[in-house]
Order: C-alpha cells, then structure tokens, then sequence
C-alpha cells in the first residue's frame, strides 16, 4: 500500500508529545497499539491521525486498557513487526506486568513514557514515579531533557532495539506537560533520513516464520529460568553500551547532534556537582553557569541512558568532585531516592570521597525554581569545604510547612 510523505520544515515548533509522534510516523512503525492516557495521549492520538491522513502504512489499534495495548504489542512483536506505543503513570504502572513479559521475550518494542505522578492522591502532573516503577523490567531506557531530545531518542531506541545483538524493547521517557506539551525548536529529519537511518525492519524468531517454527513464553521453572534472567541482564550490561554509543555515533553523523550515555557539563574543573535528569537538566545547567560567576565550580551530570544503569561512566564523569547532589522526582516510599543510592553505589568503589547527599523534588509537577538550585549549590559549596556533609542526607526541596528531611 503506498503511502504520502510529509514535507518538513528544517526546523518546526512542536512539543514532546508530537515530536514523538513524528519521528513514529517516520519509522514507519506497522503496529501500534494504545490506550490513551494523560499526558501522552497526543502521542498515539498523532499517530492515529497520521495513519487516517495516509502518512504511513501500519495500523493503530485501539485497545480497552494499557495491559491489553502492551499485550497486543507483544503480539505483533512477537509475529515479526515494528511496534511501539506510549503510555503515562497509572497506565504504565497497568502495564508493568507485560513489560516483563515483552523483555523476557527479547521483542524490541518502543515505549514513549510521558512522566507522570502516581495515584493517590490523583495527579495528571509530571514526575519521574513511573519511571522510577519500571526501572528494573529489563528495558533498556533512555531519557529526553527536551522536545528535541524526544524526536531525536526514538529513532536512536529503534536503532539500538532492533540490533540483532540486542533485541530488548527501550523506552523514552520525557516529562510529564514540561517537555510533552512545551512547544520548542525541533531540528528535523526528513521521512528518508529518518527512515533510512533505523533501517527496514528484520524480523528474527517471528511467529509467522511458519519454515522456521519457535516458541514464546515458554516456562522454565527452577531448571532454566536463572540462567534466562541472568543472561538477559548479562547482555544488559556487556552488549548494550556499545550500542547506545554505536547508535549516537551514527545520529550524530547524520544530524550533527550528539548525545552521551552520561552528559556533562562544566565538569572539567566541578568541585561540586548536580545529577539529574529530565527538564531540571537544562534548569541546573543554567544556575550552574550563574554560580561560576559568583566564584563557585559548579556542574552538572545529566542520565542520558537510565538502564543499564552506567556506572562507570558517571564514576568516570565525577573524579575530582568535592561535593555532589543527587536529585530524585519521586517519593522514596521509606528509603533514599533512586539516583542517591545508584550514585552511592558507583562511587563507594571509587577512589573519590566525595560528600554526598540526596535531594527529593518536584513531585507532583511541583515546580524547581533556580532560586532551590542557587540554594543546593551554595550548600554543596559549603559540604565541599568542610570534606563532608554538613545538611541531612535526604532533603525535600520546595515542600510547604516545616522542613523535612531523612537522615
């Protein structure tokens, strides 16, 4: 069935959310399964949209809940198509059963996650929770600061994805209304760039290769479901990072844009240091070149790639650093946030001594002014000359009524 092309402008205002949903329609995706949920919906209802109006050759299949839209990917997936879909918050948290099952599976399916709270209280406003809900799925996992980095980051996840080498599904996340309905700048590609850059899609193991029979969702009980687990993880932590870094090597030739597992800013010199990641990247990066002035090193760790978790090049991106601050958008639920216990662990082994504490923001799409950020790096700033941490280790920043804090 032939299909129109859509003629692009070199650079177009969109928000995450359609950003995304162009670079599906450019991928020429066959299946695409959903249930619509805030504040994702424009992304399958963009792509619903373009498939009415003749862009591209797949279906959209409307499903009757997130478990069914997953399960349904899983299904085309598994039957030798390209897929991808999209979901936020309680949606995700209804999928997170098949997402095991997709990754298990080794289905190189696309998932753009729109940030979002977790219920209750009810909140259509953007933090990391469902990130933070899925993070050991077995999904490789990538993470959008902009509108930008989401058009850019689903033709990279498809790339990586889809690699023989490979074969694990990868989300994008983006932010919750800061980045999906933030309307910015977004450098295109054109339908055959991005289309020629991830490629014509090569099935391996499908259902529907009926000379080549295979079997999915086996079980194996205690006699072989370690050695499948163990070896899934294996191929997370050895195969997966050269192919990130292949992949953004290769969009960067294309486009000109480059993107890092790790990203970092003004720390050649840092002797103290925010990790972060979503839209407070670009707030951070800012008050920390407002800091410099004043007299004070400051810089920025952005987690371009969330899983596998990079370990050593985050321990690599911190040598030399004095004090560092880890900012987590979820609530702990009684522990410490995950980015403050991942960094404890890729630094503990490290020669830094580094002082260390954890900052919990934002949640509930609770803004993070620069005025918290100028706040944190002056506190850093006085952790770094002490060779210690002088506030508790877990703070709440920008919570009404008394301080709080853990530890």
């Amino acid at each position: 069935m032939a299909f129109d092309k859509m003629e692009l402008r070199d650079i177009e205002v969109w928000d995450g959310n359609f950003a995304a949903a162009q670079a599906l329609r450019q991928c020429q995706i066959d299946v695409v399964a959903a249930y619509p949920i805030t504040p994702s919906t424009p992304i399958v209802e963009g792509y619903a949209k373009f498939e009415a109006d003749n862009f591209v050759e797949g279906q959209y299949v409307m499903v009757e809940s997130e478990h069914a839209a997953m399960s349904a990917c899983i299904g085309a997936s598994a039957a030798g198509g390209r897929v991808a879909t999209a979901t936020s918050s309680q949606g995700f948290a209804l999928m997170v059963e098949t997402l095991y099952q997709s990754s298990g599976m080794r289905l190189p399916i696309i998932l753009n996650v729109v940030n979002r709270a977790l219920a209750a209280p009810l909140n259509v406003n953007g933090d990391h929770s469902d990130m933070y809900l899925g993070r050991d799925s077995g999904w490789i996992q990538l993470d959008a600061y902009c509108p930008q980095d989401a058009y850019d980051l689903n033709f990279i996840a498809f790339k990586i994805a889809e690699d023989h080498d490979v074969r694990l599904p990868c989300m994008i996340h983006q932010d919750g209304f800061m980045t999906s309905h933030t309307a910015q700048g977004v450098k295109t590609l054109t339908d055959d760039e991005g289309y020629n850059f991830v490629g014509d899609f090569q099935p391996m193991n499908d259902m529907l290769d009926l000379d080549h029979p295979v079997s999915h969702g086996v079980q194996t009980e205690e006699d072989w479901h370690f050695e499948h687990k163990a070896r899934q993880h294996n191929d997370l932590m050895t195969k997966v990072f050269p192919k990130v870094q292949n992949a953004f090597d290769a969009f960067e030739k294309l486009s000109g844009r480059k993107y890092n597992i790790v990203e970092k800013y003004d720390m050649d010199d840092a002797d103290v240091a925010v990790v972060c990641m979503g839209t407070s990247v670009e707030t951070a990066r800012e008050v920390a070149t407002e800091m410099r002035a004043k007299g004070i090193k400051a810089g920025v760790v952005g987690i371009r790639l969330i899983r596998p978790f990079p370990f050593m090049q985050i321990k690599e991106a911190l040598e030399g650093v004095k004090a560092i601050a880890t900012l987590d958008r979820s609530a702990p639920g009684g522990a410490p946030g995950m980015l403050f216990n991942e960094m404890a662990g890729a630094l503990f082994n490290s020669d830094t001594r580094a002082a260390l504490s954890g900052y919990v923001y934002g949640l509930g799409g609770r803004d993070l002014t620069k005025k918290h950020l100028v706040d944190l790096y002056t506190e850093l700033q006085a952790n770094a000359d002490a060779g210690k941490v002088l506030t508790p280790l877990q703070q709440f920043i920008g919570v009404r009524g008394p301080k709080l804090s853990y530890l």
